[in-house]
C-alpha cells in the first residue's frame, strides 16, 4: 500500500495520490473496542483528500466473518462509506466465504452505491 498514514494491527489507511485512492485494508475483525479509533483514524485520512475526486477502496480480504450480534453494524458501516461523498466505492471481498455473505446480505438491505470486486 502506498502512502500508509495509519497502520495498525487490524487495520491500515492509506491515500495514493496517483491513483486518487485512499485504501483501507482491514485484517481480522475490528471488534466494539477498535471502533472508535478506526472511526477516528477513518475522519483523519478522510479529511486529507478531495473526496468527490478520489475512489474510495475497501480490501477486506483479510476480513473474518462477524458474530452474528454485529452483523447489523456491518449494514451501519456499509451505509456510513456511501455517505460520505466519494466519486466511487469499491468493496473488495472477503477470501471468507461466511464473511462475503455476511458482507452481501448487509448490502442487499440498504441502498449502496458502490462495487463489490473479487480483487483490485
Amino acid at each position: 500500500m502506498k502512502g500508509i498514514v495509519v497502520d495498525k494491527k487490524k487495520y491500515k489507511m492509506a491515500i495514493d495520490e496517483a491513483r486518487q485512492e485512499l485504501r483501507i485494508q482491514v485484517h481480522g475483525l475490528i471488534r466494539e473496542n477498535d471502533v472508535e479509533s478506526y472511526m477516528t483514524d477513518l475522519q483523519e485520512t478522510i479529511n486529507k483528500v478531495p473526496k468527490e475526486k478520489y475512489t474510495f477502496v475497501v480490501d477486506g480480504t483479510y476480513q473474518t466473518p462477524v458474530p452474528s450480534k454485529v452483523v447489523s453494524q456491518l449494514e451501519q458501516t456499509m451505509q456510513f462509506y456511501a455517505s460520505l461523498g466519494f466519486k466511487e466505492i469499491i468493496i473488495v471481498k472477503p477470501s471468507s466465504k461466511i464473511a462475503q455473505v455476511q458482507l452481501r446480505n448487509a448490502l442487499e438491505r440498504i441502498d449502496f452505491p458502490g462495487k463489490l470486486v473479487d480483487q483490485i
